[in-house]
């Protein structure tokens, strides 16, 4: 049993791929099922425009997972990050 769970979570994991203004996660055929993006508004701070899933992916926390991935990228870099998009808006205070 060990193993299958162990065998379940590597298949749920999700390749997304960040670039210098957005994170996507693209299928096996480089279709974009889910994005965020975000633009310099000045030499300090991002702003988070625009969140995007695919609806045969809604409901499993996609979404949530973007903004948390944009957040951490961007304050990594010693970024602030605002919002205007109004669903990054709900975590981005």
């Amino acid at each position: 049993m060990y193993l299958w769970f162990y065998f379940t979570d590597l298949l749920m994991t999700r390749n997304y791929i960040t670039e210098e203004n957005r994170i996507y996660l693209p299928d096996e055929s480089w279709n974009i099922l889910a994005e965020i993006n975000f633009e310099k508004i000045d030499d300090k701070t991002y702003n988070i425009s625009h969140t995007s899933v695919d609806d045969s992916l809604r409901g499993q926390g996609i979404g949530s997972e973007l903004v948390e991935k944009a957040i951490t990228y961007l304050t990594a870099k010693w970024y602030q990050v605002s919002a205007t998009c109004p669903y990054a808006k709900k975590t981005v205070k």
